[in-house]
């Protein structure tokens, strides 16, 4: 048994790295010499030529970065790491809810502090390099202890819960635990409007005018109650674009990238809000909450079924059964199940985008804005015009700019 676990974790991640680094040489390679005929009004020359050497260079990153990261948990793993911290944690305590904490606490750390130099270099060499970096180094160190707080609080408290109902409530404990998470799971949603994302930015009020005039228009037109449309300060990291709906209820916002104020106009923007609103109208944001709550009831559910397997501890070199090691090791054997649980949810937000632009187009009527907001906003982000099949299939959350360009003009 002990084998068997072995071979379905070593082979998952070394399948999961193949597969991701064949798929990302594939996209790197599927660039073309000219311009796409569609793209031409927006890409000149050096600006393609700019789109292909960012692409390049977040690849090579990538696959550098993903190769670090796979040395470093088969060294772990074969080194018997896991089981040196869970003598540790024990020495420290008896309790198995504080050891659970202190052992994702360490864990945490640990990969945060290997992966800083990875960040680091992202955001001040490449992102800077292509002229998309605005983040300063406080910025970043803030955003670090911002982020540290949220997990230890919001962490802690969800791990803490799951830790503590699976010691005490033996088989009872996985659904005890999913009605925990999945009120957390509603419960964040109107946090993260109100709590967490101002945070991190700034909203301010859209201003009055003829684009607040324009959206309010076209709210009151299809019945969209928007409680707030409000403008992030999303130049302070970065110079890319873009726009999001969160919320649900009274809490719905739209905000709105400033950078997207400076580069679009009131038509390409109302589009944009056309779009997210067809987001909420079509219900995808309640049926994406639904199916992490139904995903997240499976993997709990399974995680019950194996937790106490010793065969599974040993590949780690752990040889004391615990609720906390067992979801990390779970976690790592999980991955051959969440690769295809995923293609299927990318699918689906694929699908969903092609919904929400045709509801901007029916809404609208302004095909022009909608097709003109795109290219633009792809431009301006210099997207990866002709990304390659395989790299789609696995992992866009979007159809590739121009697919969805071609589904607007054939509507």
């Amino acid at each position: 048994m002990e084998q068997t676990f072995y071979f379905i974790i070593i082979g998952a991640l070394l399948g999961e790295y193949i597969l991701s680094t064949v798929s990302a040489i594939l996209n790197m390679n599927s660039i073309t010499d000219e311009v796409p005929a569609n793209f031409s009004d927006v890409y000149d020359t050096k600006k393609y030529a700019d789109s292909q050497a960012y692409l390049r260079a977040r690849t090579r990153f990538g696959i550098l970065s993903s190769t670090f990261g796979l040395i470093v948990i088969l060294v772990v793993i074969h080194a018997g790491i896991f089981g040196v911290l869970d003598q540790f944690v024990r020495g420290q305590t008896a309790s198995p809810i504080f050891g659970g904490l202190l052992f994702f606490g360490i864990i945490f750390l640990i990969n945060d502090v290997l992966n800083i130099p990875f960040s680091l270099y992202s955001t001040f060499v490449i992102e800077q390099k292509f002229d998309f970096n605005r983040t300063t180094p406080k910025t970043y160190m803030l955003d670090k202890l911002k982020g540290y707080l949220l997990t230890i609080i919001f962490g802690g408290l969800i791990l803490g819960a799951v830790l503590y109902f699976f010691n005490s409530y033996s088989e009872d404990g996985w659904w005890i635990a999913w009605l925990v998470i999945t009120v957390f799971m509603i419960a964040v949603q109107p946090l993260f409007v109100h709590v967490i994302a101002p945070m991190f930015n700034k909203f301010t009020p859209l201003e009055e005018g003829d684009l607040r005039t324009a959206i309010e228009a076209y709210a009151a037109k299809v019945k969209f109650p928007i409680a707030r449309i409000d403008v992030m300060d999303g130049s302070r990291r970065s110079s890319h674009s873009n726009a999001y709906f969160s919320g649900l209820g009274k809490s719905k916002r739209i905000a709105l990238f400033d950078t997207l104020l400076e580069k679009h106009s009131t038509e390409e923007i109302v589009s944009v809000v056309a779009h997210e609103v067809g987001h909420y109208k079509k219900k995808h944001t309640y049926l994406g909450t639904a199916l992490g709550i139904v995903q997240m009831g499976v993997m709990l559910f399974l995680f019950n079924l194996i937790m106490g397997e010793p065969a599974l501890f040993a590949v780690f070199g752990v040889e004391q059964v615990s609720v906390y090691a067992g979801m990390v090791f779970f976690g790592l054997l999980y991955a051959p199940v969440n690769l295809v649980t995923s293609l299927f949810t990318t699918a689906l937000s694929r699908r969903n985008e092609y919904q929400a632009d045709r509801y901007a187009l029916d809404t609208t009527h302004n095909s022009e804005a909608l097709v003109s907001m795109l290219k633009v906003l792809a431009a301006s982000n210099l997207s990866h015009l002709t990304p390659h099949p395989l790299t789609v299939f696995l992992s866009y959350s979007h159809p590739p700019v121009g697919r969805r360009i071609e589904a607007v003009s054939a509507a």
